[in-house]
C-alpha cells in the first residue's frame, strides 16, 4: 500500500531535481512563459487584457482546463516561425534546468497553420530551429510530435500526417492526438493513424483522460495500435484491460497535476483516490510528465516529487518510472541500452547519497 500524502522534504526535492529525466508528454503551447505570452499579445494587439492573461495563468484549488490558453496562442499570438522557435527554445531551456535531457513534445499544426498564415513546413522549421539551438546551448535533445486536433474534422488529421510525410525529418518521429476527448472518440481518426503507421511513424494518443470510459483506451490500443498511451487513467476500471496493457508492456505517460482529478476529487482525497496511485499496482508501466508546465504551475522536478509526496511511491519506484520512460522513447534500441546503463548508475549514486 502506498504511503499517505506528505509534504516533500528538501532532500526529496533535490533528489528529484538531480536525477536524469525525460519528458514524453508535454504540449509546446502549454509551456509558454507568462512574460512571453504578454509580449506576444502586446505585439499582436490581441484583444486580451492583462487581467485576462493573469487569469490564464492562475491555477486555483479547483483548476479549470488550459485549452482556452492554447487556442488563444494559435488564434492571435503565434504569427511567424521565429515565434515558434522562441517558445521551443524557452521550453527546452526550462526543462534542461531540471535535468531533463531528452524531450518529445506535442504541437498541433492544424490550428497554427489555419490561424497564422504559416505553412506547415515553415512552422516545423521554426520549431526545429529552437530544438537545435537548445541542444547547442543547454545540452537537451528535443523532438517534435505533431498532434491531431481531435476537435477538428478527421480529414484535417489525415492532412496533418500528409504534411509530415512531405516534410519528413528524423526529429519528428511520430504523432499524437489531443484536445477535448468528449464526443471525439479515437475511432474517428483511424485513417490518419493507419497512414502514419504505414509510413513508419510512431503513434501515441490521449485516451480516457477526463474521467471518460476505458473504451477509448481500448480503441486506441486495438484499433489505432498506438505505441504508448497518454493519460489512460480509467484503465483501472477494467482489470482485464489493465492486465492486457501490463502484459503488452505499454507505457502510460501520466500527469500528476492533471486538472480533471484536482477539480473533481475532494482536496483531502485527491492524492489518495487518484488513478495514478493505483496503476502500477495493476502492472501498468507509468512515466510522470508535466503536460502544460507553466499553466499547471509545475516543473519536471515537481512532477517527479509528487509521485513520492502525493502518491506514496518510493524513490526506488522512481527508478522504475525513469526506465519506463527510456523504454517508451522513440529512439533506437542501442541508445536505449546506453541510457538505461548510464542513468541507472547516476540514479543509484544519487539515491545512495540521500540514504547515507
Amino acid at each position: 500500500m502506498n504511503a499517505a500524502p506528505t509534504a516533500p522534504t528538501p532532500e526529496l526535492t533535490a533528489f528529484a531535481h538531480a536525477i536524469p529525466k525525460m519528458e514524453l508528454h508535454c504540449h509546446l503551447l502549454g509551456t509558454v512563459r507568462k512574460n512571453t505570452f504578454i509580449e506576444l499579445a502586446q505585439r499582436a494587439k490581441a484583444p486580451l487584457t492583462l487581467e485576462e492573461i493573469e487569469a490564464f495563468y492562475t491555477r486555483g484549488e479547483k483548476p479549470v482546463g488550459v485549452l482556452r490558453v492554447l487556442r488563444a496562442l494559435d488564434q492571435w499570438l503565434l504569427q511567424t516561425p521565429a515565434d515558434l522557435e522562441r517558445i521551443t527554445y524557452e521550453y527546452l531551456q526550462d526543462a534542461a534546468a531540471h535535468n531533463v535531457r531528452y524531450a518529445e513534445f506535442f504541437w498541433n499544426p492544424t490550428g497554427t497553420v489555419q490561424c497564422s498564415g504559416m505553412s506547415y513546413a515553415q512552422a516545423q522549421q521554426g520549431i526545429l530551429a529552437g530544438v537545435a539551438a537548445a541542444q547547442k546551448d543547454c545540452g537537451i535533445r528535443g523532438r517534435l510530435l505533431p498532434s491531431i486536433d481531435r476537435e477538428a474534422p478527421p480529414e484535417d488529421a489525415v492532412q496533418m500526417v500528409q504534411w509530415m510525410l512531405e516534410n519528413r525529418h528524423d526529429d519528428v518521429p511520430g504523432i499524437g492526438i489531443d484536445y477535448r476527448e468528449n464526443e471525439r472518440p479515437p475511432e474517428l481518426f483511424i485513417e490518419a493513424y493507419a497512414l502514419a503507421r504505414r509510413n513508419g511513424l510512431k503513434t501515441t494518443a490521449h485516451a480516457s483522460e477526463f474521467g471518460l470510459p476505458w473504451n477509448n483506451l481500448q480503441t486506441a490500443i486495438e484499433t489505432l495500435k498506438v505505441d504508448r498511451v497518454d493519460h489512460g487513467y480509467t484503465v483501472i476500471d477494467n482489470p482485464e484491460l489493465a492486465k492486457r496493457c501490463a502484459d503488452l508492456g505499454i507505457v502510460f505517460t501520466v500527469v500528476p497535476t492533471n486538472s480533471y482529478y484536482l477539480r473533481t476529487l475532494a482536496p483531502e482525497r485527491w492524492a489518495l483516490d487518484h488513478p495514478i496511485r493505483q496503476m502500477p499496482a495493476m502492472g501498468i508501466r507509468v512515466h510522470p510528465n508535466t503536460d502544460d508546465p507553466t499553466l499547471h504551475h509545475v516543473n519536471p522536478t515537481g512532477a517527479w516529487t509528487k509521485m513520492v509526496s502525493d502518491f506514496g511511491f518510493s524513490t526506488a519506484d522512481l527508478k522504475d518510472f525513469m526506465l519506463n520512460g527510456i523504454d517508451a522513447a522513440w529512439i533506437d534500441e542501442g541508445e536505449k541500452r546506453a541510457l538505461r546503463t548510464q542513468w541507472s548508475l547516476e540514479f543509484d549514486a544519487l539515491r545512495h547519497q540521500i540514504k547515507s
